[in-house]
Protein backbone atom coordinates (compact mmCIF):
# COMPACT_ATOMS: atom_id res chain seq x y z
CA UNK A 1 0.00 0.00 0.00
CA UNK A 2 1.11 3.64 -0.71
CA UNK A 3 1.11 6.09 1.53
CA UNK A 4 0.05 9.82 0.72
CA UNK A 5 1.62 13.13 1.67
CA UNK A 6 -0.70 15.93 1.21
CA UNK A 7 -2.90 14.13 -1.04
CA UNK A 8 -5.86 16.35 -1.60
CA UNK A 9 -9.15 14.66 -1.20
CA UNK A 10 -11.26 13.99 -4.05
CA UNK A 11 -8.54 15.07 -6.50
CA UNK A 12 -8.11 12.54 -9.52
CA UNK A 13 -6.04 12.46 -13.02
CA UNK A 14 -7.41 12.39 -15.90
CA UNK A 15 -10.64 10.01 -16.02
CA UNK A 16 -10.76 9.87 -12.85
CA UNK A 17 -9.17 6.67 -11.81
CA UNK A 18 -5.85 7.69 -10.26
CA UNK A 19 -5.60 9.87 -7.16
CA UNK A 20 -2.40 12.88 -8.09
CA UNK A 21 -0.43 13.99 -5.11
CA UNK A 22 2.91 13.31 -3.89
CA UNK A 23 3.41 10.00 -2.38
CA UNK A 24 6.38 8.49 -0.35
CA UNK A 25 7.14 6.18 -3.13
CA UNK A 26 7.37 8.95 -5.72
CA UNK A 27 9.43 10.80 -3.74
CA UNK A 28 11.88 7.98 -2.57
CA UNK A 29 11.62 7.36 -7.11
CA UNK A 30 12.61 11.44 -7.30
CA UNK A 31 15.57 11.14 -5.22
CA UNK A 32 17.19 8.01 -7.08
CA UNK A 33 16.70 9.94 -10.14
CA UNK A 34 19.78 11.48 -12.29
CA UNK A 35 18.60 15.04 -11.43
CA UNK A 36 18.23 14.86 -7.45
CA UNK A 37 21.87 15.53 -6.55
CA UNK A 38 21.15 18.59 -9.06
CA UNK A 39 18.43 19.94 -7.72
CA UNK A 40 19.21 19.71 -4.25
CA UNK A 41 22.32 21.01 -4.29
CA UNK A 42 20.88 23.99 -5.89
CA UNK A 43 18.04 24.26 -3.47
CA UNK A 44 19.78 24.07 -0.33
CA UNK A 45 22.13 26.72 -1.63
CA UNK A 46 19.91 28.89 -2.33
CA UNK A 47 18.23 28.74 0.63
CA UNK A 48 21.04 28.92 2.39
CA UNK A 49 22.38 32.22 0.43
CA UNK A 50 19.18 33.84 0.75
CA UNK A 51 19.12 33.25 4.84
CA UNK A 52 22.15 34.66 5.12
CA UNK A 53 21.22 37.85 3.20
CA UNK A 54 18.49 38.09 5.44
CA UNK A 55 20.61 37.14 8.86
CA UNK A 56 23.53 39.69 7.77
CA UNK A 57 21.07 42.44 7.37
CA UNK A 58 19.69 42.32 10.70
CA UNK A 59 22.97 40.77 12.61
CA UNK A 60 24.89 43.78 11.11
CA UNK A 61 22.32 46.74 11.14
CA UNK A 62 23.12 48.28 14.74
CA UNK A 63 26.53 48.16 13.95
CA UNK A 64 26.80 49.64 10.28
CA UNK A 65 24.55 52.55 11.94
CA UNK A 66 27.01 53.12 14.37
CA UNK A 67 29.71 53.07 12.12
CA UNK A 68 28.48 54.00 8.37
CA UNK A 69 25.55 55.94 9.27
CA UNK A 70 23.35 53.85 7.65
CA UNK A 71 21.85 50.14 8.88
CA UNK A 72 22.51 48.70 5.15
CA UNK A 73 25.81 49.43 4.32
CA UNK A 74 26.94 45.56 5.18
CA UNK A 75 24.29 44.44 3.81
CA UNK A 76 24.34 46.03 0.89
CA UNK A 77 27.44 45.32 0.03
CA UNK A 78 27.09 41.35 0.44
CA UNK A 79 24.29 41.80 -1.95
CA UNK A 80 26.85 43.38 -4.08
CA UNK A 81 29.31 40.23 -3.54
CA UNK A 82 26.39 37.75 -3.75
CA UNK A 83 25.10 39.03 -7.11
CA UNK A 84 28.47 38.47 -8.35
CA UNK A 85 28.77 35.25 -6.76
CA UNK A 86 25.66 34.41 -7.87
CA UNK A 87 26.78 35.22 -11.44
CA UNK A 88 29.68 33.10 -11.57
CA UNK A 89 28.10 30.45 -9.89
CA UNK A 90 25.96 30.31 -13.12
CA UNK A 91 28.08 30.65 -15.56
CA UNK A 92 30.46 27.98 -13.28
CA UNK A 93 27.76 25.40 -13.42
CA UNK A 94 27.28 25.78 -17.49
CA UNK A 95 30.71 25.29 -17.71
CA UNK A 96 31.16 21.68 -19.13
CA UNK A 97 33.52 19.43 -16.58
CA UNK A 98 36.49 19.23 -19.11
CA UNK A 99 36.61 22.93 -19.19
CA UNK A 100 36.96 22.77 -15.31
CA UNK A 101 40.04 20.14 -15.59
CA UNK A 102 41.57 22.88 -17.91
CA UNK A 103 41.46 25.22 -15.29
CA UNK A 104 43.29 23.11 -13.28
CA UNK A 105 46.63 24.02 -13.36
CA UNK A 106 46.16 28.38 -14.18
CA UNK A 107 43.88 28.15 -10.90
CA UNK A 108 46.83 26.76 -8.87
CA UNK A 109 49.13 29.10 -10.10
CA UNK A 110 46.40 32.31 -10.14
CA UNK A 111 45.77 31.24 -6.54
CA UNK A 112 49.57 30.81 -5.39
CA UNK A 113 50.41 34.04 -6.98
CA UNK A 114 47.29 36.00 -4.88
CA UNK A 115 48.42 34.20 -2.09
CA UNK A 116 51.86 35.64 -2.27
CA UNK A 117 50.69 39.03 -2.86
CA UNK A 118 49.67 39.24 0.44
CA UNK A 119 53.02 39.80 1.52
CA UNK A 120 53.60 42.59 -0.84
CA UNK A 121 52.70 45.65 0.00
CA UNK A 122 49.08 45.26 -2.04
CA UNK A 123 48.83 42.65 1.51
CA UNK A 124 47.19 44.31 4.45
CA UNK A 125 46.47 42.67 7.96
CA UNK A 126 43.22 42.30 10.63
CA UNK A 127 43.15 41.41 14.13
CA UNK A 128 46.46 39.95 13.92
CA UNK A 129 45.99 38.15 10.54
CA UNK A 130 47.64 39.21 7.36
CA UNK A 131 45.59 37.59 4.67
CA UNK A 132 44.15 40.12 2.80
CA UNK A 133 45.60 42.31 -0.86
CA UNK A 134 43.99 45.44 -1.60
CA UNK A 135 43.24 46.46 -4.89
CA UNK A 136 41.78 49.57 -6.01
CA UNK A 137 39.99 50.48 -3.14
CA UNK A 138 38.32 46.77 -2.31
CA UNK A 139 39.79 43.81 -0.44
CA UNK A 140 40.42 40.48 -1.46
CA UNK A 141 41.21 37.38 0.97
CA UNK A 142 42.71 34.87 -1.89
CA UNK A 143 42.78 31.97 0.83
CA UNK A 144 38.53 31.59 0.03
CA UNK A 145 39.88 31.04 -3.66
CA UNK A 146 42.69 29.13 -2.91
CA UNK A 147 40.13 26.62 -1.63
CA UNK A 148 38.17 26.49 -5.12
CA UNK A 149 41.58 25.92 -6.58
CA UNK A 150 42.63 23.15 -4.41
CA UNK A 151 39.69 21.13 -4.99
CA UNK A 152 39.96 21.45 -8.99
CA UNK A 153 43.74 20.71 -8.71
CA UNK A 154 44.03 17.89 -6.46
CA UNK A 155 40.54 15.90 -8.29
CA UNK A 156 42.87 16.74 -11.66
CA UNK A 157 45.64 15.69 -10.78
CA UNK A 158 44.78 12.47 -8.69
CA UNK A 159 41.98 11.74 -11.41
CA UNK A 160 45.40 11.24 -14.06
CA UNK A 161 47.07 9.13 -11.64
CA UNK A 162 44.46 6.86 -10.77
CA UNK A 163 46.42 3.76 -11.65
CA UNK A 164 49.60 4.59 -9.08
CA UNK A 165 47.77 6.34 -6.82
CA UNK A 166 48.79 3.72 -4.27
CA UNK A 167 52.60 4.63 -4.66
CA UNK A 168 53.29 7.27 -1.95
CA UNK A 169 55.62 9.13 -4.50
CA UNK A 170 52.78 9.72 -6.95
CA UNK A 171 50.33 10.20 -4.27
CA UNK A 172 52.56 13.26 -2.99
CA UNK A 173 53.29 14.77 -6.16
CA UNK A 174 52.41 17.59 -7.17
CA UNK A 175 49.74 17.96 -5.18
CA UNK A 176 51.33 17.73 -1.17
CA UNK A 177 54.34 18.91 -2.43
CA UNK A 178 54.58 21.74 -4.01
CA UNK A 179 51.32 23.49 -4.48
CA UNK A 180 49.46 22.20 -1.52
CA UNK A 181 52.14 22.69 1.03
CA UNK A 182 52.77 26.27 -0.56
CA UNK A 183 49.76 27.23 -0.54
CA UNK A 184 48.79 26.21 3.07
CA UNK A 185 52.34 27.28 3.98
CA UNK A 186 51.73 30.95 3.00
CA UNK A 187 48.34 30.60 4.57
CA UNK A 188 49.44 29.85 7.81
CA UNK A 189 52.71 32.33 7.92
CA UNK A 190 49.48 35.21 7.63
CA UNK A 191 48.46 33.29 10.99
CA UNK A 192 45.22 32.07 9.52
CA UNK A 193 45.28 28.74 11.55
CA UNK A 194 41.34 28.58 10.57
CA UNK A 195 41.67 28.67 6.69
CA UNK A 196 44.88 26.57 7.21
CA UNK A 197 42.80 23.85 8.72
CA UNK A 198 40.16 23.53 5.83
CA UNK A 199 42.75 23.61 2.89
CA UNK A 200 44.35 20.91 4.63
CA UNK A 201 41.42 19.02 5.10
CA UNK A 202 40.30 19.47 1.58
CA UNK A 203 44.25 17.89 0.47
CA UNK A 204 43.47 14.90 3.06
CA UNK A 205 39.75 14.31 1.62
CA UNK A 206 40.54 14.27 -2.12
CA UNK A 207 43.48 11.86 -1.34
CA UNK A 208 41.14 9.65 0.69
CA UNK A 209 38.28 9.61 -1.73
CA UNK A 210 41.15 8.73 -4.27
CA UNK A 211 41.71 5.62 -3.07
CA UNK A 212 45.33 6.20 -1.13
CA UNK A 213 45.88 3.38 1.44
CA UNK A 214 44.59 3.79 4.97
CA UNK A 215 47.63 3.30 6.48
CA UNK A 216 49.23 6.52 4.97
CA UNK A 217 46.74 8.35 6.95
CA UNK A 218 48.22 7.47 10.36
CA UNK A 219 51.54 9.47 9.00
CA UNK A 220 49.66 12.01 7.82
CA UNK A 221 47.65 12.39 10.89
CA UNK A 222 50.48 12.39 12.76
CA UNK A 223 52.36 15.04 10.79
CA UNK A 224 49.29 17.46 11.17
CA UNK A 225 48.19 16.95 14.51
CA UNK A 226 52.16 18.25 15.44
CA UNK A 227 51.79 20.76 13.30
CA UNK A 228 48.54 22.29 14.20
CA UNK A 229 49.94 21.95 18.10
CA UNK A 230 53.15 23.85 17.38
CA UNK A 231 51.12 26.60 15.57
CA UNK A 232 49.29 27.01 18.28
CA UNK A 233 51.55 26.79 21.09
CA UNK A 234 53.30 29.74 19.10
CA UNK A 235 50.57 32.20 19.84
CA UNK A 236 49.19 33.43 22.85
CA UNK A 237 46.10 34.01 21.40
CA UNK A 238 45.27 31.17 20.02
CA UNK A 239 46.44 29.37 24.17
CA UNK A 240 44.40 31.45 25.84
CA UNK A 241 41.19 29.85 23.20
CA UNK A 242 42.33 26.71 23.35
CA UNK A 243 42.77 26.95 27.57
CA UNK A 244 39.31 28.34 27.94
CA UNK A 245 37.96 25.82 25.84
CA UNK A 246 39.44 22.72 27.78
CA UNK A 247 39.35 24.47 31.03
CA UNK A 248 35.90 24.57 31.70
CA UNK A 249 36.38 28.36 33.45
CA UNK A 250 34.10 30.40 31.15
CA UNK A 251 31.46 31.01 33.80
CA UNK A 252 31.52 34.38 32.95
CA UNK A 253 32.29 36.83 30.42
CA UNK A 254 34.60 39.18 32.63
CA UNK A 255 37.04 35.57 32.52
CA UNK A 256 39.71 36.91 30.43
CA UNK A 257 39.30 34.90 26.92
CA UNK A 258 35.62 34.24 27.40
CA UNK A 259 34.05 37.31 26.38
CA UNK A 260 33.04 36.24 22.99
CA UNK A 261 32.33 32.53 23.69
CA UNK A 262 29.97 33.44 26.77
CA UNK A 263 28.17 35.98 24.98
CA UNK A 264 27.84 33.44 22.09
CA UNK A 265 25.70 31.29 24.37
CA UNK A 266 23.59 33.82 25.90
CA UNK A 267 22.55 34.78 22.42
CA UNK A 268 21.26 31.11 21.94
CA UNK A 269 19.72 30.97 25.33
CA UNK A 270 17.95 33.72 24.52
CA UNK A 271 16.39 32.65 21.45
CA UNK A 272 15.05 29.74 23.37
CA UNK A 273 12.54 27.34 21.64
CA UNK A 274 11.13 29.69 18.85
CA UNK A 275 13.44 32.61 19.19
CA UNK A 276 12.89 36.33 19.84
CA UNK A 277 11.78 37.53 16.25
CA UNK A 278 13.57 38.53 13.20
CA UNK A 279 15.00 41.73 13.82
CA UNK A 280 14.53 41.08 17.92
CA UNK A 281 18.09 40.13 18.90
CA UNK A 282 19.58 42.18 21.91
CA UNK A 283 23.67 40.77 21.33
CA UNK A 284 23.75 42.32 18.31
CA UNK A 285 23.35 46.00 19.94
CA UNK A 286 27.35 46.48 20.35
CA UNK A 287 27.90 42.99 22.84
CA UNK A 288 28.55 40.22 20.65
CA UNK A 289 31.56 40.92 18.84
CA UNK A 290 31.23 39.48 14.77
CA UNK A 291 27.43 38.93 15.34
CA UNK A 292 27.27 38.87 11.13
CA UNK A 293 30.76 37.15 10.07
CA UNK A 294 31.70 34.40 12.36
CA UNK A 295 29.15 34.12 15.07
CA UNK A 296 26.12 34.79 12.74
CA UNK A 297 24.72 31.34 13.89
CA UNK A 298 24.43 32.94 17.44
CA UNK A 299 22.09 35.29 15.87
CA UNK A 300 19.90 33.06 13.73
CA UNK A 301 19.28 30.75 17.50
CA UNK A 302 18.38 34.14 19.26
CA UNK A 303 15.93 35.37 17.15
CA UNK A 304 14.50 32.54 15.24
CA UNK A 305 14.93 30.25 17.65
CA UNK A 306 16.03 26.16 17.67
CA UNK A 307 13.89 25.73 14.36
CA UNK A 308 15.92 28.18 12.63
CA UNK A 309 19.34 26.66 13.75
CA UNK A 310 17.64 23.19 13.22
CA UNK A 311 16.77 24.49 9.22
CA UNK A 312 20.78 25.86 8.75
CA UNK A 313 22.14 22.00 10.50
CA UNK A 314 19.19 20.72 8.00
CA UNK A 315 20.07 22.13 4.92
CA UNK A 316 24.14 21.87 5.38
CA UNK A 317 23.14 17.92 5.47
CA UNK A 318 20.81 18.31 1.67
CA UNK A 319 24.39 19.91 0.67
CA UNK A 320 26.35 17.27 1.79
CA UNK A 321 23.71 14.49 0.86
CA UNK A 322 23.54 15.75 -3.04
CA UNK A 323 27.97 15.93 -2.69
CA UNK A 324 27.63 11.93 -1.69
CA UNK A 325 25.01 11.23 -4.53
CA UNK A 326 27.55 12.90 -6.69
CA UNK A 327 30.39 10.62 -5.54
CA UNK A 328 28.77 7.41 -5.78
CA UNK A 329 27.11 8.25 -9.11
CA UNK A 330 29.85 9.43 -11.55
CA UNK A 331 31.50 7.32 -13.33
CA UNK A 332 34.14 10.04 -14.26
CA UNK A 333 37.46 10.16 -11.54
CA UNK A 334 37.52 14.07 -11.71
CA UNK A 335 33.90 14.43 -10.81
CA UNK A 336 34.01 11.75 -8.25
CA UNK A 337 36.93 13.19 -6.89
CA UNK A 338 35.99 16.92 -6.69
CA UNK A 339 32.36 16.63 -5.04
CA UNK A 340 34.06 15.04 -2.39
CA UNK A 341 36.86 18.17 -2.23
CA UNK A 342 33.71 20.14 -2.07
CA UNK A 343 32.03 18.19 0.76
CA UNK A 344 35.05 18.17 2.85
CA UNK A 345 35.51 21.88 2.28
CA UNK A 346 31.76 22.84 3.46
CA UNK A 347 31.30 20.58 5.87
CA UNK A 348 34.59 21.19 7.79
CA UNK A 349 33.77 24.95 7.54
CA UNK A 350 30.64 24.44 8.81
CA UNK A 351 31.63 22.35 11.49
CA UNK A 352 34.36 24.31 12.72
CA UNK A 353 32.10 27.85 12.89
CA UNK A 354 29.39 25.78 14.56
CA UNK A 355 31.53 24.15 16.94
CA UNK A 356 32.92 27.50 17.66
CA UNK A 357 29.41 29.00 18.60
CA UNK A 358 27.83 26.25 20.45
CA UNK A 359 31.44 26.05 22.59
CA UNK A 360 31.91 22.77 21.40
CA UNK A 361 35.33 23.37 19.40
CA UNK A 362 37.84 26.69 20.43
CA UNK A 363 37.27 29.64 19.04
CA UNK A 364 38.28 29.48 15.40
CA UNK A 365 37.43 32.23 13.48
CA UNK A 366 36.13 30.73 10.56
CA UNK A 367 32.79 31.88 8.48
CA UNK A 368 30.09 29.83 8.54
CA UNK A 369 29.95 28.96 4.45
CA UNK A 370 27.19 31.39 2.18
CA UNK A 371 25.97 32.62 4.95
CA UNK A 372 28.16 34.57 7.30
CA UNK A 373 29.65 38.18 5.81
CA UNK A 374 32.72 38.63 3.69
CA UNK A 375 32.91 38.97 -0.29
CA UNK A 376 35.98 36.76 -0.62
CA UNK A 377 34.17 33.72 1.13
CA UNK A 378 30.72 34.23 -0.25
CA UNK A 379 31.82 34.39 -4.03
CA UNK A 380 34.25 31.75 -3.61
CA UNK A 381 31.40 29.44 -1.82
CA UNK A 382 29.01 30.15 -4.56
CA UNK A 383 31.96 29.05 -7.45
CA UNK A 384 32.30 26.16 -5.33
CA UNK A 385 28.83 25.67 -5.60
CA UNK A 386 29.04 26.42 -9.51
CA UNK A 387 31.07 23.29 -9.90
CA UNK A 388 29.16 21.24 -7.99
CA UNK A 389 26.17 21.94 -10.55
CA UNK A 390 28.53 21.51 -13.33
CA UNK A 391 29.58 18.27 -12.32
CA UNK A 392 25.97 16.98 -10.66
CA UNK A 393 24.54 17.77 -14.77
CA UNK A 394 27.23 15.02 -15.91
CA UNK A 395 25.83 12.62 -14.33
CA UNK A 396 24.79 9.90 -16.45
CA UNK A 397 20.74 10.61 -17.91
CA UNK A 398 21.04 14.20 -15.87
CA UNK A 399 21.48 16.52 -18.75
CA UNK A 400 19.24 14.83 -20.89
CA UNK A 401 16.43 14.33 -17.91
CA UNK A 402 17.40 18.73 -17.19
CA UNK A 403 16.61 19.05 -20.92
CA UNK A 404 13.33 17.41 -21.07
CA UNK A 405 12.33 19.25 -18.08
CA UNK A 406 13.13 22.69 -19.67
CA UNK A 407 11.45 21.55 -22.94
CA UNK A 408 7.96 20.61 -20.81
CA UNK A 409 8.05 23.81 -19.17
CA UNK A 410 8.35 25.52 -22.25
CA UNK A 411 5.50 23.70 -23.38
CA UNK A 412 3.19 24.31 -20.80
CA UNK A 413 3.85 28.12 -20.65
CA UNK A 414 3.30 28.06 -24.28
CA UNK A 415 -0.15 26.68 -24.14
CA UNK A 416 -1.11 29.13 -21.41
CA UNK A 417 -3.21 32.36 -23.14
CA UNK A 418 -0.79 35.14 -23.10
CA UNK A 419 2.08 33.22 -21.54
CA UNK A 420 4.13 33.77 -24.59
CA UNK A 421 4.79 32.57 -28.18
CA UNK A 422 1.46 33.46 -29.56
CA UNK A 423 1.83 36.10 -32.02
CA UNK A 424 -0.51 38.83 -33.14
CA UNK A 425 -3.89 38.33 -35.18
CA UNK A 426 -3.15 34.22 -34.21
CA UNK A 427 -6.08 32.65 -33.36
CA UNK A 428 -6.90 29.51 -31.80
CA UNK A 429 -8.63 26.57 -33.69
CA UNK A 430 -11.64 26.89 -31.33
CA UNK A 431 -12.08 30.52 -32.28
CA UNK A 432 -11.42 30.01 -35.94
CA UNK A 433 -14.64 27.50 -35.86
CA UNK A 434 -16.83 29.68 -34.31
CA UNK A 435 -15.80 32.58 -36.16
CA UNK A 436 -16.60 30.05 -39.01
CA UNK A 437 -19.76 29.44 -37.97
CA UNK A 438 -20.78 32.81 -37.65
CA UNK A 439 -19.26 33.47 -41.25
CA UNK A 440 -21.41 30.94 -42.19
CA UNK A 441 -24.93 32.13 -40.45
CA UNK A 442 -24.15 35.49 -42.43
CA UNK A 443 -24.26 33.75 -45.86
Amino acid sequence: MTTTLDRPRGSSSRGGSEETGWSVQSVGEWLRSPVAPYYLALVSASVLTGLGLVMVLSASSVGSYRDNGSSYTVFLNQLVFGSVGIVLAVIGSRLPVSMWKRLAWPGVFLALALQVAVFTPLGMGFQGNRNWISIGGFSLQPSEFGKVALVVFGAAVLAAKRRVIHRPFHAAIPLIFPFGMLLVGLVLQGRDLGTGMIMLAIVVGLLWAAGLPARWFVGLGAVASIGVAVLAAGSANRMQRIQTWIGGICDSPHVEGCYQKVHAEYALADGGWWGLGLGESREKWGILPEPHNDFILAIIGEELGLPGSLAVLALFAVLAYSCFRVVTQAEDGFTRLAAAGIMVWFLSQALLNIGSVIGMLPIIGVPLPLVSSGGSALIAALIGIGLLLSLARSLPGAEEALRGRTGTLRRTLAAVPGAGGSRRGSTTPARRSTRGRAQGGRR
